[in-house]
């Protein structure tokens, strides 16, 4: 063989290393990119189970209160009116992808919590409701399933602030970018939650 063969087969063989390289490391970051975007979709199911929990106790709730409280018509149409906006929105996988969609979702999802808190700050003015088990029960369920809520929106933002920061990392966002990796959004506080509660004795 002549030196200049050996010369090019040495040349291919090292572009054939490099590129062999440059697509495992590619696949890895792919890999990974998928891992956390998973990670991601089953956090966000897991808001999504709780919030279906609060969505079929509702009516419980409501039917239970409606029986003491029968001239507070206007909490009872807040909360059915709020139940149904929630569940009119379709949630799908793409709404992680989309800001505006998932603002709109959890809009929603926060005028269902206000609707709830009117509910229950109504129901505490029925010493005979607070008393009757059924209600008791209900209560306990909301408020655990609120409780609930919050901690899984805790973390589904933890998972989305650990895949935001992975493909916003240089060279992850190229390949990130290259495959369509986006952005989640977080849950943010309501306005609302910016301001302390007044207080009036």
């Amino acid at each position: 063989m002549s030196k200049t063969l050996i010369a090019v087969l040495g040349v291919i063989g090292f572009i054939l290393i490099i590129a062999l390289l440059i697509v495992g490391w590619i696949t890895s970051i792919y890999n990974q990119l998928v891992q956390l975007d998973e990670m991601t979709n089953q956090a966000w199911a897991q808001v999504e189970n709780q919030y279906q929990r609060r969505y079929d106790l509702i009516p419980n709730l409501v039917e239970t209160v409606k029986g003491y409280a029968k001239h507070e018509r206007e909490v009872f149409i807040q909360v059915t009116e709020a139940r149904a906006k929630v569940g009119q929105i379709n949630i799908t996988p793409e709404v992680l992808k989309d800001p505006q969609a998932f603002a709109k979702f959890q809009q929603a999802q926060d005028a269902l919590g206000s609707a709830l808190s009117r509910l229950l700050a109504v129901a505490e003015n029925y010493p005979q409701l607070k008393a009757n088990e059924n209600f008791l029960q209900l209560q306990a369920q909301l408020e655990g399933t609120e409780n609930r809520i919050s901690v899984e929106r805790r973390r589904y933002n933890e998972v989305v602030q650990r895949y935001n920061t992975y493909i916003r990392r240089f060279p992850v966002n190229i390949i990130a970018g290259m495959f369509g990796f986006r952005e989640r959004p977080y849950f943010r506080a309501v306005e609302q939650a910016q301001q302390a509660p007044k207080v009036q004795f």
